[in-house]
């Protein structure tokens, strides 16, 4: 089976970094890419690992000559199932998978949240023109139930709907004591620092903000910041106000595979977001065996009562962020049932499974 995966862009993000970690366990499926726009380091990552990777070269939401191009390539190319992700690549794909002939069109919803999409607030318009092209595939796969429902909630029909969680290689997290050594003698974090972290795009959404006001009324508290982002120079620009800019470290965006190392060297992972269409980095913290403080993370709060027992659900002002920051004096928890029903080999058969139903009808 020939599929095609129809992407926004491929810098380092979570959708992104998803995408290149399912391909290898899609045994069976001949896959291949494009980017609208940014190859990034995520399309380095996937080229080396011998997926082909097409850049379509857009120049903005309103290219639409990037609509023709991109249903040229997709008949050229012959696939059986076009597989598109993030919001502009399922306008655009879905389209364009339908004037190129193919029948069988997944779209992923990655990152619907309550208020949002990819991070800008949902608007009318945006929301009607993504309904008209949903119209246009076959399947959309929500990450989570939580996701499913608020796409029921929008209007797209439930059975079109398939849930198919985000995944993560689990073992592949497992903490890791050199690598915590050595990371926090690179960043330069004594061996004995109370070390707070964070996983995200340093964006308005994940209210880091509220993270590094909270470390700052925790006396001798380490900030680790793992992301990168439009909001790096004003939280900068707090951590000096607040007086604790020389207890924030930056890591920066990293690469999938620097993740793992950078978990280890934590003691507490803390997510401040409000609003998360499935939570990966919190599942991730738990599989590095971390004790994670989160506001809002479909992932665990769409699972039974006690799959995570290392995890609790905190208010998002700074006063409970302040209180949720006391140390665990364990070096490590063990990996919680919830994380293991996340296992990325998992998510890959489900899909594989999907196209094989959508192809047949």
């Amino acid at each position: 089976m020939k599929v095609l995966h129809v992407i926004t862009g491929l810098g380092i993000g979570g959708a992104e970094q998803q995408l290149s970690l399912l391909l290898p366990h899609m045994s069976g499926v001949r896959s291949s890419v494009v980017t609208l726009t940014n190859p990034g380091p995520v399309a380095d990552a996937l080229r080396a690992a011998g997926v082909p990777v097409a850049h379509l070269g857009m120049r903005g939401n309103r290219d639409l000559s990037a609509l023709p191009r991109l249903t040229r390539l997709i008949r050229h190319g012959a696939f059986d199932v076009v597989h598109t992700h993030l919001y502009r690549a399922c306008v655009y794909g879905r389209l364009a998978a339908k004037l190129a002939g193919v029948r069988a069109v997944v779209a992923t919803e990655h990152s619907l949240g309550a208020a949002q999409i990819e991070g800008r607030r949902l608007s009318r318009g945006a929301r009607a023109l993504y309904l008209a092209s949903e119209r246009l595939g076959t399947s959309t796969v929500a990450v989570s139930d939580t996701v499913a429902r608020r796409l029921a909630d929008w209007g797209v029909r439930p059975g079109r709907i398939r849930v198919v969680p985000n995944g993560i290689d689990v073992e592949r997290f497992a903490y890791d004591p050199r690598a915590r050594r050595a990371v926090r003698e690179r960043l330069g974090l004594p061996p004995g620092a109370y070390v707070v972290g964070g996983v995200g795009r340093l964006a308005p959404g994940k209210r880091f903000g509220t993270l590094i006001r909270a470390v700052a009324a925790v006396p001798g508290a380490r900030l680790l910041l793992v992301g990168e982002g439009e909001e790096r120079e004003r939280l900068e620009r707090l951590a000096r106000e607040c007086g604790v800019a020389d207890r924030v470290v930056w890591a920066g965006g990293v690469p999938a595979h620097g993740l793992p190392g950078l978990l280890s060297a934590m003691d507490l992972f803390v997510s401040t977001s409000a609003d998360e269409a499935f939570g990966l980095a919190i599942v991730e913290a738990l599989a590095a065996g971390l004790p994670v403080r989160y506001v809002a993370c479909p992932a665990l709060d769409d699972l039974p009562p006690g799959e995570a027992p290392g995890a609790r659900r905190i208010g998002g002002t700074v006063a409970d962020v302040v209180a949720a920051l006391e140390p665990d004096t364990r070096e490590r928890l063990p990996v919680p049932a919830a994380v293991h029903r996340y296992d990325i080999a998992r998510s890959a058969r489900q899909l594989m499974s999907l196209y094989d139903e959508v192809s047949c009808r």
